[in-house]
């Protein structure tokens, strides 16, 4: 995407394993997933007698209650029953494909009208599911999840004055998982926006949607993270909350307690499938514009800079000499890429993009996405200890973009722990590479970090690998960690081993 989120390699789920691979986002468990006055408060009063104001959502659900929808959806599913009994969440056919949300639904609450139906005569069984929207515009544009919409042969928006309309999906970009929607209506109720870069943790945040068929469902709770990147091949920073968000919940709006809208409740964490305390929105200032490409044009380009990046700890930090665990690390550049033909190398931590700070790896992705191709970017990378700036013309992403691999971590045999040897000339060619050491034998603190024997040693603190003696020499010079760019299958990652 863009930009893209790596759905999270066998190399990064190997890390992960060993204990070492974390980041800003969530780890890959069973995830898929305007203005207005002030609201009025009721006061409390603390232990201490200090009054404190709670938020009063009633004039929220009354203004802003009757431009949330609920959509219902009818396609065809191809072995939806086979797909239901998976807890991986990775099917792919029908509405609502691939979500914990469905999952979740279409496992305990199955039945009519929400379970596949096979129809007679053998043909493929139609597939019915719910989630929710809400009113944009007057004339009838609503937005919604693109995973709500998938695939679907059928759209039916209800408003909550029992108004029903056959509904076309005007686009849908699965990248950030928007879609809109049209309906022929005039004067109805809309929504109004706020920014979800006003946005603040620990602010309340009000969920209105159908979770489990329950229309106009009204939960709230506060704002617990922003920026959230999560390893489901997305380019959206989310908004984490403990907002109650269950299956129909998908595509609902979420509130600030002006009665604004600043995200669109999306996924969930859960093991089961449900509601576990933490749920994630795309923040409104994104969906918006994703929004606006969909009406003008009925679909989203998407640009990308054909990197992979990862998260910056603090002994990756250390290896590379900066200040502070900041900006996205170069793993891997595409070869002829925007990237590459800018002059951008593996292991260039990225700084800045437009002179806008890159925090974490996740900033990246969502801003390369919203960037269209062709678009010039300044990137200001850190390279052998100092920055420097770096223009380079963005590329289409098409089905692809920049990916986010997560990566964290801890040290030949040696201060590494590392039996390595050349690789032979064949060897060379199976991998693709030109150069590097072939990993024989591991311990101590590189098999604590997750290396393993026949891993790929290219780089040692973004300096491409040789000989076994340029690496000794590497790391008798290395006060704290090394950062060692390891190649496992097609996988690439920045493994950070602490060595003093």
């Amino acid at each position: 995407m863009r930009l893209d989120s790596l759905t999270p390699s066998r190399l990064a789920v190997a890390l992960l394993a060993a204990g070492v691979i974390g980041g800003a986002g969530v780890s890959a468990l069973d995830m898929r997933l305007a203005h207005a006055d002030t609201v009025p408060t009721a006061t409390a009063t603390t232990t201490t007698g200090v009054p404190v104001a709670l938020p009063d959502f009633s004039q929220i659900t009354r203004q802003a209650g009757p431009a949330v929808v609920n959509i219902s959806v009818v396609g065809k599913a191809h072995d939806r029953r086979a797909a239901m009994d998976q807890d991986d969440g990775d099917d792919e056919d029908g509405p609502f494909a691939g979500d914990p949300f469905a999952q979740y639904f279409f496992r305990h609450f199955g039945g009519a009208p929400n379970m596949p139906q096979q129809r007679r005569g053998g043909s493929a069984p139609v597939m019915r599911g719910q989630g929710s929207g809400f009113i944009v515009s007057p004339d009838g544009i609503i937005m919604t999840n693109a995973h709500v919409v998938q695939d679907a042969k059928d759209v039916t928006v209800k408003l909550t004055d029992r108004r029903e309309f056959k509904a076309k999906v005007l686009g849908s970009d699965p990248k950030t998982d928007i879609a809109v929607l049209k309906v022929d209506a005039k004067d109805l109720p809309v929504v109004k926006f706020g920014s979800d870069d006003k946005l603040s943790v620990g602010e309340w945040v009000l969920a209105i949607g159908s979770p489990f068929g329950f229309e106009n469902t009204v939960t709230a709770g506060v704002v617990s993270a922003k920026g959230r990147s999560l390893p489901d091949d997305s380019a959206v920073p989310f908004i984490q909350t403990d907002v109650a968000v269950n299956p129909g919940n998908s595509g609902g709006p979420l509130f600030n307690t002006r009665g604004e809208v600043v995200g669109i409740n999306s996924q969930i964490y859960s093991r089961t499938g449900g509601y576990q305390g933490v749920s994630f929105a795309i923040p409104i200032d994104l969906a918006n514009k994703i929004k606006d490409k969909i009406v003008a044009h009925g679909k989203v380009e998407h640009a990308k800079l054909g990197i992979v990046v990862q998260e910056v700890n603090q002994t990756l930090a250390d290896s590379f000499k900066l200040p502070r665990p900041e900006g996205a690390l170069v793993a891997s550049v595409e070869k002829g890429g925007p990237a590459d033909e800018a002059g951008l190398q593996t292991g260039d931590v990225i700084l800045k993009l437009d002179d806008k700070p890159v925090g974490s790896s996740g900033d990246l992705p969502a801003a390369i996405s919203l960037s269209s191709p062709g678009d010039k970017v300044a990137l200001q990378v850190w390279r052998d200890g100092g920055a420097k700036t770096i223009t380079a013309r963005l590329g289409n992403a098409d089905a692809k973009g920049e990916q986010v691999a997560k990566a964290g971590a801890e040290d030949g045999q040696g201060r590494l722990g590392l039996a390595l040897r050349p690789l032979q000339p064949n060897e060379r060619r199976e991998a693709g590479i030109q150069a590097g050491l072939l990993v024989e034998d591991v311990d101590g603190a590189a098999a604590m970090a997750g290396i393993e024997p026949g891993d790929l040693l290219l780089a040692v603190n973004g300096t491409p690998v040789k000989s076994v003696a340029q690496v000794r020499e590497v790391v008798a010079h290395s006060d704290k960690s090394v950062a060692l760019l390891v190649q496992r299958g097609d996988a690439k990652i920045f493994v950070p081993v602490r060595i003093g």
